[in-house]
């Protein structure tokens, strides 16, 4: 069954947004539609009226002070789209140029804009019709609004550039015409209103979080896998050594690994047969590290949701008055700061996963046979994905420099600081990506830690995750080509189907359940 999430301007969960990433259909709530026509009757007024009111009827940025007439003021607003594509770089992905097209279908729809109604159900149909844009990726700075790609949405829009469909770049005039529609001609204001705003940023700071929940419960499931292969010890996970600490993401996470090793035959082997006194931290303090990124995750969504839910074009209208109000709610820095905390917190994902990988490969600290090869010397085993993992990191290290202390002046100094969180938050998804590989690296030897163990097996979850690894990738004897074996287990982190095998309701979630 198709999922739908039908978009309450104002107030939309983070798991819907969620939802519209992961494809599900979008519809509008049409309750808002009174807001929406009060304000675009409030511009109507203001361009009866002739006064000049910044972008209803001047130049935009520096050239503010220009007046345009009432004659130009169609002209006006296509120009400013037109001028401002100016993108460069690989498209966005379609999934968070779709997650872009139903941030500012609900943030228009609040009425503080100014746009017509039928403006805002033309952007609805194009969602609805599965049309795309091609949005180029760089060029936006994070203020005044995401302008060049958001840009581009819109030309396309109006029957410039192209749309996506059926994947792929199909001219917009010709997208529009096989989905029944005409191109978007522009009112006062309306350009502006579109091209303005923080949905691009946040719809890529959205898809790394929603990306890094996945493989944070990943690393969960084979931070546990790891631990029973290393046959260490579940006591750092006691409930009362965490509620001494306090931290609510620290109690979760141990929560979770207590019930993911709970009944473990190889854990039970060992309780009383053990010389060693602590476990490297790696193991041990699987709660404070994965804890505290839970935390960090948590407080970056709600700041994405806040902002999800906002209205950040400029000028605001404000139809109760009649005022039209310019600001500067297009400054991305929330944004640009949760972006940072993401990319942190995939950091530390993927650094403490790679040394549970480094410790399972070392005999002197796993006990294990060296490598995890039966035949070390003869075999490598996984001595080299170790090292890609440890590569993996390493970049991923290099890339979450915070880009939120950054900012160049645009504008000609009218714009003269800007948040970098576009392409703060344009790097999670490949952040991501290199964590889920290392957590893919960290299952595989993890499982085969667990091999060498038998008969004896894991808890029930935990033999869940390795039988869904093992009915992919069995047990490594001798040397073969692993790069295939190692994409085949990262794409089970990062679909979310190995999480799924071990029981998701044993997990925390950062944005809510999954429906």
């Amino acid at each position: 069954m198709t999922r739908s999430v039908t978009l309450t301007p104002g107030s939309v969960a983070l798991a819907e947004w969620r939802e519209v990433y992961r494809g599900a259909a979008v519809a509008l709530d049409t309750g808002c539609r009174p807001k929406v026509e009060a304000g675009a009757r409030t511009v109507e007024a203001i361009v009866a009226k002739g006064a000049p009111v910044y972008g209803i009827n001047t130049g935009f940025g520096k050239l503010a002070s220009v007046r345009i007439g009432t004659s130009d003021l169609t002209t006006l607003q296509r120009n400013i789209v037109l001028s401002h594509a100016a993108g460069v770089g690989e498209p966005l992905p379609a999934p968070v140029v779709r997650l872009v097209m139903a941030l500012k279908l609900a943030s228009l729809a609040q009425g503080a804009s100014g746009v017509r109604w039928s403006t805002i159900e033309h952007l609805a149909r194009c969602l609805q019709a599965g049309l795309v844009p091609v949005v180029p990726g760089q060029g936006s700075v994070g203020a005044s609004g995401d302008l060049a790609p958001l840009a581009h949405m819109t030309a396309a829009l109006m029957g410039v550039g192209a749309f996506l469909a059926e994947g792929r770049p199909v001219p917009a005039t010709e997208a529009l015409r096989a989905a029944g529609l005409e191109p978007l001609t522009l009112g006062p204001k309306e350009g502006l209103a579109l091209l303005n705003g923080t949905q691009v940023s946040t719809a890529l700071a959205l898809a790394g979080l929603f990306e890094a929940e996945r493989v944070f419960q990943a690393a969960l499931v084979t931070g546990a896998l790891a631990t029973d292969a290393a046959k260490g010890s579940d006591g750092p996970f006691d409930p009362r050594i965490q509620d001494l600490r306090r931290h609510r993401g620290q109690a979760e996470v141990a929560a979770a690994l207590r019930a993911l090793m709970r009944g473990s035959a190889i854990r039970a082997s060992h309780l009383t047969n053990d010389d060693r006194v602590q476990d490297p931290y790696c193991l041990r303090c699987q709660p404070q590290v994965m804890g505290a990124v839970l935390d960090l995750m948590r407080q970056a969504g709600e700041t994405l949701a806040t902002e999800a839910n906002g209205v950040s074009d400029n000028p605001l209208v404000f139809s109760e008055t009649g005022e039209v109000i310019s600001g500067g709610n297009f400054h991305a820095e929330p944004v640009a700061f949760a972006a940072d905390m993401i990319a942190m917190a995939l950091c530390e994902i993927g650094s403490l996963s790679e040394r549970r990988i480094a410790m399972l490969v070392d005999p002197a600290l796993s006990g294990l046979p060296a490598f995890l090869t039966p035949k070390p010397g003869l075999n490598s085993g996984f001595m080299i994905p170790q090292v890609t993992a440890a590569a993996l990191v390493s970049e991923n290290k290099q890339r979450a420099y915070p880009a939120s202390v950054d900012s160049i002046p645009t504008s000609a100094n009218q714009e003269d600081h800007v948040s970098m969180a576009t392409h703060g938050a344009r790097r999670l998804v490949p952040m991501a990506r290199n964590a889920a590989n290392v957590i893919g690296i960290e299952l595989l030897a993890a499982a085969q830690g667990c091999d060498f163990h038998a008969p004896m097996k894991s808890s029930e979850p935990l033999e869940r995750a390795r039988a869904l690894l093992r009915a992919r990738v069995p047990h490594l004897e001798d040397d073969r080509h692993l790069a295939p074996e190692m994409e085949e287990a990262a794409s089970l982190v990062a679909s979310g189907a190995l999480a799924e095998a071990a029981g998701t309701a044993l997990l925390p979630a950062v944005a809510g359940r999954q429906p």
